[in-house]
């Protein structure tokens, strides 16, 4: 069995705010992913919306930037996805968990793994790149963590 055969490339990879602000800051690795779904229409790259909206909070304009590549999917906070993240963030409020860097509640986070997770469509779940995989530990989702640039 090849490598390629054992560790195919995923279909789908989720940017959280980390990987959105390496993005836009032209990070190789998370550029070239987006040029690779360009390529083939098969692979997706997604960015929920709330990372989105931290990474802009992080970085003015890159917001902009990120939601004109046409290969990325921004992936909005609907029905399910507030009531999940909703959940999430209460029952983590319980347990004095789910925080950021800045000891605020991590919004981000919880879209993140509510896209990441297991569904219908995405039966072994969605991969997340990231910067900080540490900040998912425990949740049962993959991540790949961002290779720095030297």
């Amino acid at each position: 069995m090849t490598d390629q055969e054992r560790y195919p490339l995923p279909r789908a990879v989720i940017f959280d705010d980390t990987a959105a602000l390496a993005l836009g800051a032209g990070n190789s690795m998370a550029s070239r992913l987006v040029v690779e779904a360009e390529k083939n229409p098969a692979l997706r790259v997604c960015i929920p919306a709330l990372s989105l909206a931290v990474a802009e909070r992080e970085r003015a304009g890159v917001a902009e930037h990120l939601g004109a590549l046409p290969s990325v999917d921004i992936e909005g906070l609907d029905f399910a996805a507030a009531a999940a993240v909703g959940k999430r963030l209460r029952t983590a409020a319980a347990g004095d968990e789910e925080r950021d860097g800045k000891g605020e509640a991590d919004w981000s986070g919880a879209h993140v793994l509510h896209l990441a997770l297991p569904t219908v469509e995405w039966p072994r779940g969605r991969p997340v790149l990231t910067r900080t995989p540490t900040r998912y530990r425990g949740t049962g989702i993959r991540t790949i963590r961002i290779v720095e640039q030297t």
